[in-house]
């Protein structure tokens, strides 16, 4: 075959190696992640519904809850559907300009994640210690442009990657993943990228490391005023107004910062997987769970839907 024809095949399609070779595996992994997949749409449309129709979670709070829900959803969308079809697939293939919109869409959509967790922390910031000038601080307009700048911040950053990975020369169709993600598919480039990993890792320490530093000094803000509280009442109402929150920042930084911004393992693609499962399956499907679970706000809003509904029988 000749040098043209290659090329032709590279840019017609990538083929994606998935998580296991095994069929016995492939059918459990497929009913392990259907059911969580399962379990992240109803979660999260069960969220914004609730949002949507209690009039007393229309806060700043629990808009950017309603924005991180609709994040959440898109992601796991972008990702989850193929991932569960080529589980049962033979030839797990993807076409070329799909993978790109895929490594361009998951990556804005995690970006934005990210800053938005950093939003949230600094409207828990203001809510906690400021409580007085909380409705006048954190006001619609401020609200919208937060969002806003969090979903723009997410979608620049995933454009520059995007363009910087696929306009290089790529030598192999074979990607050792699950889907279209940026370090996978730089491995097959037939150049050089010291370049692109260290845009990569710019790109981790802005997307990943400012959020998290906003969200270490919002909370270390948040703990000594509420240490000042002299109720213990006080203290743990304001706690349990960041808990939420709180528990999902850690998950979300914690796998990130150790997994990307950690030192490099031989065993490192497998862990890229592992990581891009959190992503995409687990963390979607544990939001809501956590926002729910620990929230009572929710789960009143939730309990008044059930007895709207069994009243209505």
């Amino acid at each position: 075959m000749s040098q043209e024809n290659e090329t032709q095949t590279w840019v017609s399609e990538f083929i994606l190696l998935g998580l296991s070779r095994n069929w016995g595996t492939q059918v459990s992994l497929f009913v392990l992640f259907l059911t969580m997949y399962l379990v992240t749409m109803v979660g999260n449309l069960l969220i914004l519904f609730l949002i949507r129709l209690d009039s007393r979670l229309h806060t700043p709070m629990y808009f950017f809850l309603t924005v991180l829900s609709f994040v959440d959803l898109c992601y796991t969308n972008s990702i989850a559907p193929q991932m569960l079809a080529h589980l049962l697939s033979a030839r797990k293939s993807i076409p070329f300009r799909s993978c790109v919109l895929q490594l361009c869409v998951s990556l804005a959509l995690g970006g934005s994640e990210f800053f938005l967790l950093g939003a949230m922390a600094y409207d828990r910031y203001v809510a906690v210690c400021h409580p007085l000038h909380y409705t006048v601080t954190m006001h619609g307009g401020l609200c919208l442009g937060l969002a806003a700048g969090c979903l723009g911040a997410g979608f620049m950053n995933s454009l520059m990657q995007t363009v910087l990975t696929f306009r290089l020369p790529l030598c192999r169709k074979l990607i050792n993943h699950f889907t279209c993600e940026t370090l996978a598919v730089l491995r097959l480039a037939c150049v050089d990228i010291s370049f692109n990993m260290v845009m990569v890792a710019i790109s981790g320490f802005l997307v990943i490391m400012l959020p998290c530093f906003l969200v270490l000094f919002s909370y270390g803000r948040i703990v000594a005023a509420i240490l000042r509280i002299r109720s213990a009442q006080g203290r743990s109402k304001a706690f349990g107004t960041c808990a939420s929150h709180l528990t999902v920042v850690s998950l979300c930084f914690g796998t990130a910062t150790f997994t990307y911004l950690g030192p490099r393992s031989a065993s490192s693609v497998e862990e890229e997987k592992m990581v891009t499962l959190f992503y995409a399956v687990l963390a979607p499907m544990l939001n809501p769970l956590i926002y729910s679970l620990r929230n009572k706000e929710v789960m009143a809003a939730l309990q008044k839907v059930l007895e709207k509904f069994r009243d209505n029988r």
